[in-house]
């Protein structure tokens, strides 16, 4: 399901880092490497940074956005930001 199918589905969602991926801090927010697939994926704003890494220990990416004190207003640019990272396999559905 991607943002397009269901807007506001994405904010339902228990995501997490891929544990093949790594992120690597930079000064514009961080590289992130995916192991397996070998993909370099650029996160361009901190704030993406700690919504990604925040994802892991939240129940859901609204409950992770609302911790990071992200404005609702900015929800949905972090939505297709998140989007693309699904789809670029750099984030999963956190299983249970």
């Amino acid at each position: 399901m991607t943002a397009v199918d269901a807007p506001h589905a994405l904010l339902d969602r228990a995501l997490a880092l891929h544990p093949q991926v790594a992120l690597r801090p930079e000064p514009f927010g961080a590289l992130a490497y995916h192991y397996d697939t070998r993909r370099l994926v650029f996160l361009k704003h901190p704030d993406v940074v700690r919504v990604v890494r925040a994802l892991a220990h939240h129940a859901t990416v609204a409950d992770a956005l609302a911790a990071c004190q992200i404005a609702p207003a900015r929800y949905p640019a972090f939505e297709r930001a998140l989007t693309s990272l699904i789809e670029s396999e750099m984030l999963h559905d956190r299983p249970g």
